[in-house]
């Protein structure tokens, strides 16, 4: 599941006239027996909390006093999390007489219109407290201490995130909260404010909060898929200029060969998720994402990734995590990924999370040719996969791909590829004539041309990949010579200037004039400056054999720190 919590409001949304019904309690017991949190978030003081309603055990944590305070029903356990109340504060209100006054262990709780008085009190003792509203209600509080504080602090406690919390309410006070979560719903009877800034508007009172817990329990939402993606990391724009948004309960893949746009478009995608706080777990087989910030990177070209160390970072919601799979043999890989998937599986089913699981190079380890990926779930939402050919990838994952992108010069084949695994033959009848560069084919059926998404922020070069990494047996570099006689393989650039120092004269500038050097930065290494160099270097006849490897080396070693050391 994706939405792992329910966060409501009490009075005006799951009360009414501070009672909750007996419908409203059942549904709460549906959400709780299908594995969810429930957390109640309100203005109330505990101790009157516990007086108008008798089944608080009913929720795993309750923030109170809109945000001060946090409660445990199954342990009784208080903690107040904000400052206590100003004693000058009180004294003040008292002596103006200022009535009703409620006084909490961080909140002083009144009516309208006393808010002037209150106001010209905290102004004239130069304290830092703020005034927010609730349909008539004035509250009192220290600055930064609402709702969504408290909540925030509560998903600590149970690990989980913001964007998989359901949250419900009716009143000013509840903006602060119902705007962090990842979605936002607001019941008939909330003031206008609050309906206009919310995904979804459901009955009043605690009819509503009963209709959103059963479709949370039934659907998961799924059918506000096209309301919650406003809130996910964006692909590209269409061609009238309207964003493309992720689904995070569907499967995409990106094909494209190489130069297409893949690395970039992904990346773009990886900033906004950090940007907006996604937990993500990448599968990197080659070695790409080592540089990859504010992510924890397991494995190296000499170290497998260990799944149990993967999956206890994960257990924090602020940790991302890439596996780095170079270390591990193509043949072991596929049961290496599948088994990673089953623990993700498991914590998803639990917490929601981790949100996004890139597959970097899917068609390693789900290869066409090996039956592994007939084990996966028919369903594995939250998933961004990458591949050269959609023909390359395992039939069994292509067909729960629901999001197909193509890009580059081949975009056009590679989708005429997937329909023909898929079976979808319609959209092939509306492929855009004469399209190149981007093409996706979502739910609508219709196959478009947008352009893609570009990361805000450039990214170093993943230098470590392709000056220490183990590049596969098609991307080295083989120093053959000119009768073939040589089958010298160089994995990566430490390599090639190793073997390129022992190789002999004959065979160094053999490669030097067929332009291979030059070549192979450029469609290998994936770096144009780079050959561009090593080109001008090839084109200098006047260069010996030793002087052009000098100057070769020269270049790779300037543009490349890992092998200098």
């Amino acid at each position: 599941m994706f939405f792992s919590a329910l966060a409501t409001d009490y009075d005006d949304t799951l009360a009414q006239n501070g009672h909750v019904n007996g419908q409203a309690r059942e549904a709460l017991k549906r959400v709780r027996a299908s594995g969810r949190k429930l957390i109640l978030v309100t203005g109330r003081e505990l101790p009157e909390l516990k007086v108008v309603f008798d089944q608080l055990n009913l929720f795993d944590l309750i923030v109170a006093e809109n945000g001060a305070v946090l409660f445990n029903p199954a342990s009784n356990d208080e903690v107040v999390l904000a400052d206590p109340v100003p004693p000058a504060l009180v004294k003040r209100l008292r002596e103006l007489n200022v009535s009703p006054l409620s006084i909490g262990h961080s909140i002083i709780a009144t009516r309208e219109p006393n808010e002037i008085q209150v106001l010209e009190a905290i102004r004239d003792l130069s304290l830092e407290q703020h005034i927010i509203f609730n349909k008539g209600a004035v509250m009192v509080l220290p600055i930064n201490i609402n709702k969504s504080f408290g909540l925030r602090y509560a998903l600590d406690q149970l690990g989980l995130s913001l964007h998989n919390v359901v949250g419900i309410g009716d009143a000013e006070n509840d903006q602060a909260f119902l705007s962090a979560c990842g979605c936002a719903v607001a019941v008939g009877n909330a003031l206008p404010s609050v309906k206009e800034k919310c995904d979804l508007v459901v009955a009043d009172f605690s009819a509503g909060v009963v209709e959103i817990c059963d479709r949370l329990v039934d659907e998961d939402l799924a059918s506000l898929s096209h309301v919650l993606s406003l809130r996910m990391p964006v692909l590209g724009e269409s061609a009238d200029g309207n964003p493309i948004f992720l689904n995070p309960l569907e499967t995409t893949l990106v094909a494209g060969g190489s130069g297409a746009g893949k690395t970039t478009l992904v990346t773009a995608v990886l900033e906004q998720m950090r940007a907006s706080k996604f937990q993500c777990c990448i599968i990197d087989p080659e070695g790409d994402y080592a540089e990859l910030p504010d992510a924890t990177v397991l494995g190296d070209p000499s170290h497998p990734p260990r799944i149990s160390a993967a999956m206890d970072l994960l257990e924090n919601p602020q940790i991302s995590v890439v596996l780095n799979l170079l270390a591990i043999d193509l043949a072991d890989r596929p049961k290496f990924v599948i088994r990673l998937m089953s623990d993700i599986q498991t914590m998803r089913d639990e917490k929601g999370r981790p949100h996004w699981l890139v597959l970097d190079e899917v068609h390693h380890y789900f290869s066409a040719d090996q039956p592994s990926a007939s084990s996966l779930p028919r369903k594995f939402p939250g998933v961004l996969a990458v591949t050269v050919h959609p023909s390359s990838v395992a039939v069994d994952f292509v067909a729960a791909v629901s999001t197909m992108v193509a890009l580059g010069e081949e975009a056009p084949a590679a989708m005429n590829e997937f329909c023909s695994l898929t079976a979808r033959s319609g959209p092939l009848d509306r492929m855009p004539l004469n399209s190149n560069g981007a093409l996706i084919l979502g739910h609508d059926e219709a196959i478009t041309t947008f352009t893609p998404r570009h990361p805000a922020v450039k990214q170093p070069r993943h230098v470590r990949k392709y000056a220490e990494g183990d590049l596969a047996d098609q991307d080295s570099f083989y120093f053959t010579g000119r009768d073939g006689a040589l089958r010298l393989r160089a994995k990566n650039l430490v390599a090639f200037l190793e073997l390129s120092e022992g190789v002999d004269t004959e065979t160094w500038q053999y490669h030097l004039d067929a332009g291979d050097y030059s070549r192979w930065f450029r469609e290998k290494i994936k770096d144009p400056a780079l050959s561009a160099d090593a080109v001008l270097v090839e084109n200098d006849r006047s260069l010996s054999a030793e002087q052009s490897y000098a100057r070769i080396k020269e270049i790779v070693r300037r543009r490349y720190t890992a092998p200098a050391s």
